[in-house]
């Protein structure tokens, strides 16, 4: 067996979102000065917001319906970049903001979500 899991940082969900809130601040400083306050700043709030509600999650797990509530509260902001309105990611390809390879990259990240 395992280690045992002693902080949601020992999370893999955890970690792997971590690693995606990076990846997507590296990724959104190319995209282009006007997308600064809107485009970037969602797509960086999303990210970090899904790092939180897992961590939320963890101190609420004792309480099920809190837990679940948690849970899926991070499950909807993993979603949002790559789902979200008008697809966040989808729009900066079409603005040529991001390539493709990166845009392969994120999607292989958020299916570890």
């Amino acid at each position: 067996m395992g280690d045992r899991i002693k902080s949601y940082r020992d999370l893999r969900v955890c970690q792997n979102a971590m690693e995606a809130a990076m990846e997507i601040f590296e990724l959104t400083k190319g995209f282009p000065p006007e997308e600064k306050y809107s485009m970037v700043d969602q797509m960086r709030r999303s990210s970090r917001s899904l790092c939180t509600n897992i961590a939320e999650s963890w101190r609420k797990r004792r309480y099920g319906a809190a837990f679940i509530a948690k849970l899926s509260d991070a499950e909807s902001e993993a979603c949002e970049p790559r789902f979200g309105s008008n697809s966040q990611l989808d729009v900066s390809i079409w603005m040529s903001s991001v390539q493709k390879s990166s845009r392969t990259r994120m999607n292989k990240l958020w299916v570890r979500l």
